[in-house]
């Protein structure tokens, strides 16, 4: 097996459709109905693009979860395994100049676990 932070991350070339209602469920939390739906609406017509893992917990001002959660350890998993991850999805809140994680906190966790240079696919709106 290959040392830890020359892994490969496979990476899905969109969004799994799946990830769309669960960014809007966490906006909702956040925004109102309408402004949460615009955003998933801009998501998905979004061009993919690229970060590094530590600029997007940076911008996010999120602590990194570690090993000890199920679902970062899950992802961690398929980062072993060769599996597809779905890129991020990310809206940029300008009112308080932060970054929001709509969807892909835990494989962003994981990631940056493996190489905090890796670079991410993301939507970001």
């Amino acid at each position: 097996m290959a040392k830890k932070d020359k892994l490969e991350i496979q990476w899905l070339t969109t969004p799994q459709e799946h990830d769309y209602p669960s960014a809007g469920s966490y906006l909702s939390l956040i925004y109102d109905e309408k402004t949460s739906a615009d955003f998933v609406a801009d998501l998905k017509k979004a061009k993919t693009v690229e970060f590094k893992a530590k600029d997007i917990f940076r911008a996010s001002n999120l602590s990194q979860l570690g090993i000890s959660n199920l679902h970062v350890r899950r992802d961690m998993k398929k980062i072993k395994c060769s599996e597809m991850m779905s890129p991020l999805l990310l809206v940029r809140d300008q009112a308080n100049g932060k970054l929001t994680i709509a969807d892909g906190y835990y494989r962003l966790c994981a990631v940056y676990g493996f190489n905090e240079d890796a670079l991410i696919p993301c939507r970001i709106v």
